[in-house]
C-alpha cells in the first residue's frame, strides 16, 4: 500500500515542507530510503524498528520503499522519525483511518521506548505548516507551546508513539494547544528583574546608556575593575523599547532553530541580552559548522550583544563582526548552498584602560608604560572601534556614594519611557526608508540632511576636533549621537549643547588618549 505524510526541512530561519512516500508490497523483506537522507535519517530505521517493538507493534517484514521529497533538498537530522513510523504503520494498515492523515506535519524523533523527544526548528516549521494550508502540526510535547504562537493551526504534543497511533484510529483525542496570541505581550515585556535603580551613582553613564539605547548605538565601556561596567551594561535590556510582535516572532525562530527553547517556553517577550566569554571562536559567534547554525550575534537579534573584556578576544574573531555590524544579517555560506541569518543587535563593550587595570585611576597608581597601554588598545582595530558610536570613560563610585542612605534612583521604567519616546520619533522620521528604524542606522548621504547644524555648531565641532585631536571617523558619529540627544530633548534642532555631549562621548578618538 502507499501512503503520503509531511514533514519539514528548516533553512536558515525558514522551513519547507518535505513529502514523505511509504510503499509497502510483498516482495522481500527489504528496507530501501531514497531521497538524499543523511547519516541520522538513515538511522531512523533502527530507532523505529525497536520502537515500533517496545510498543506491540510490528514491523511489516516486507519491502519497504522511503521516497523523501524533494529529492534534490538534503534531509538531515532525526525529526523524521515519527513522520516515517506513521507513514509505515499506515501503509501497513495498522492504522485504519488514513484519511487524515495528510492534513497535519508531523515532526518527532523517537526514542527507542517509543517516547517523542523533542526538535529544533518548531516555530518556523510551524508558520511553514499553515501557510501551505495544513489543518495541524503534530510535534513533540516539549516544542508545542514554542509552535502554538502561530494562530490558525492545530498545533498537537505528543509523548510517545502510542498516543498518536491512538489518535489517528480515533480511539482518543488529543486537545490542540492553547493559541499564546492571546498572552499580554505588553505586560510580560516590560517584567525586569535588574533594574537601573540598583545601581548607585555613575550617573553620566546611566545618561550615555540611555542616549546608547535611544539611537540604537553602540557603546563601549573603558574603566578599571569594579567600577560597575558589567552591572550597567545587563541593565540595559530593560531600558530598551520593548518588542514588537514582528520582533518577538523572528527572534523566536532564531533561537528555534538553535535549539534553545526546549525548556517548554513560547514566544521570547524580552530583547536577548547574549555575553559569551571571550574565549569564542569566529565560528561560535559568527554562526556556521557543517550543518550552518545561527551563532551569539544572531542569536542576539533584536538585542544586545556583550563583549566584556573587548581586547582579550582573539583579533580574528572580533574581525568577523564587522560586515554583520553593518549589513545587520550574515551569510553562511556552503559548496551546494548557504543561508543568511538577521544579526541585528546592539554591540556593547566593555574594557579595562590597560592590563593592569588601573590607568587613569583617580586613586591607584598604574604598573604600565605608556607604550604598553597603547599597545593593549591597539588591540581593537580601527575600522571596528569605527563602528561603535559612544566611548565612555567609567570611573569608580565614591565611598560616599556607595553608603549613602539616599537611594533616589531612576528607575528603569522612567528611562525607557524616554527611549521610547525618542525612538517614536525616529520611526516617524525614517517610516519612508526600508529597513532603517533609529538614528544608528542613519546612512552617510542623509547625515548632512537629517544632522543640520548651525554656524556655531559647526564652529565647536571644528574646534573640538582641533583641541582635542579627534579623528575624522568621530565627525559622522557625533553628529549621528547629538541627533539621537535631540530627540531625547524632543528638539528638532541640533542644538549646541547636544554637540557638545556628543563630543563628549569620544574618548577613545582622541589622539594620544594613552598618554
Amino acid at each position: 500500500m502507499f501512503i503520503r505524510t509531511f514533514g519539514s526541512a528548516v533553512f536558515g530561519i525558514n522551513a519547507c515542507t518535505i513529502t514523505v512516500e511509504v510503499n509497502v508490497s510483498g516482495d522481500g523483506a527489504k528496507f530501501i530510503m531514497v531521497g538524499l537522507p543523511d547519516n541520522a535519517v538513515k538511522e531512523s530505521w533502527t530507532r523505529i524498528t525497536t520502537a515500533f517493538k517496545n510498543n506491540g507493534r510490528d514491523f511489516p517484514r516486507k519491502k519497504i520503499v522511503v521516497n523523501m521529497a524533494p529529492a534534490d533538498i538534503r534531509k538531515e537530522g532525526s525529526a523524521y522519525d515519527l513522520t516515517i513510523a506513521i507513514a509505515v504503520l499506515a501503509a501497513d494498515h495498522q492504522i485504519k483511518n488514513t484519511s487524515n492523515i495528510e492534513d497535519y506535519i508531523i515532526m518527532g524523533e523517537l526514542s527507542m521506548d517509543g517516547s517523542v523527544l523533542p526538535i529544533r526548528g518548531a516555530l518556523p516549521i510551524a508558520i511553514q505548516a499553515r501557510d501551505d494550508g495544513f489543518k495541524g502540526f503534530i510535534l513533540p510535547k516539549q516544542n508545542a507551546r514554542e509552535a502554538a504562537i502561530v494562530s490558525g493551526l492545530d498545533v498537537i504534543g505528543v509523548e510517545n508513539l502510542s498516543e498518536l497511533l491512538e489518535f489517528f484510529n480515533g480511539t482518543s483525542d488529543l486537545e490542540p494547544e492553547s493559541d499564546l496570541s492571546a498572552i499580554d505581550f505588553e505586560q510580560a515585556a516590560s517584567d525586569f528583574d535588574l533594574d537601573f535603580a540598583d545601581v548607585q551613582g555613575q550617573e553620566n553613564i546611566k545618561r550615555a546608556m540611555e542616549i546608547a539605547a535611544a539611537g540604537g548605538h553602540n557603546i563601549i565601556l573603558i574603566g578599571p575593575p569594579g567600577a560597575g561596567k558589567t552591572m550597567l551594561a545587563k541593565r540595559l535590556p530593560g531600558i530598551l523599547p520593548p518588542m514588537t510582535l514582528s520582533e518577538a516572532l523572528e527572534t523566536t525562530k532564531i533561537h528555534s532553530v538553535a535549539g534553545r527553547l526546549n525548556d517548554g517556553k513560547g514566544l521570547v517577550v524580552h530583547r536577548p541580552f547574549r555575553a559569551p566569554h571571550h574565549t569564542i571562536s569566529d565560528v561560535a559567534l559568527v554562526g556556521g559548522g557543517n550543518t550552518p547554525q545561527p551563532g551569539e550575534i544572531s542569536l542576539a537579534h533584536n538585542g544586545v550583544l556583550f563583549l566584556d573584556e573587548l581586547p582579550e578576544f582573539k583579533r580574528t574573531v572580533l574581525e568577523v563582526m564587522r560586515q554583520p555590524l553593518e549589513d545587520r544579517k550574515v551569510n553562511i555560506a556552503r559548496a551546494k548552498f548557504s543561508v543568511d541569518y538577521p544579526a541585528g543587535f546592539m554591540l556593547v563593550a566593555s574594557m579595562n584602560p590597560c592590563p593592569c587595570g588601573y590607568y587613569n585611576h583617580p586613586d591607584r597608581e598604574c604598573s604600565c608604560g605608556s607604550v604598553v597601554v597603547q599597545k593593549y588598545l591597539s588591540k581593537i582595530s580601527g575600522p571596528l572601534l569605527d563602528r561603535i558610536d559612544i566611548h565612555i570613560e567609567v570611573t569608580p563610585v565614591s565611598f560616599e556614594e556607595l553608603s549613602s542612605s539616599k537611594r533616589n534612583n531612576e528607575k528603569s521604567t522612567i528611562v525607557r519611557q524616554r527611549v521610547i519616546n525618542a525612538r517614536a520619533i525616529q520611526l516617524e522620521r525614517y517610516q519612508k526608508r526600508e529597513g532603517i528604524y533609529c538614528n544608528a542606522q542613519m546612512p552617510g548621504n542623509q547625515i548632512k540632511v537629517l544632522c543640520a547644524i548651525t554656524d556655531a555648531g559647526n564652529n565647536l565641532l571644528k574646534t573640538a576636533m582641533q583641541r582635542l585631536n579627534l579623528s575624522a571617523r568621530a565627525y559622522d558619529r557625533i553628529l549621528k549621537v547629538a541627533r539621537t540627544i535631540a530627540d531625547l530633548d524632543n528638539s528638532v534642532d541640533i542644538q549646541t549643547h547636544h554637540l557638545a555631549e556628543a563630543i563628549h562621548y569620544r574618548s577613545l578618538d582622541r589622539e594620544n588618549w594613552s598618554g
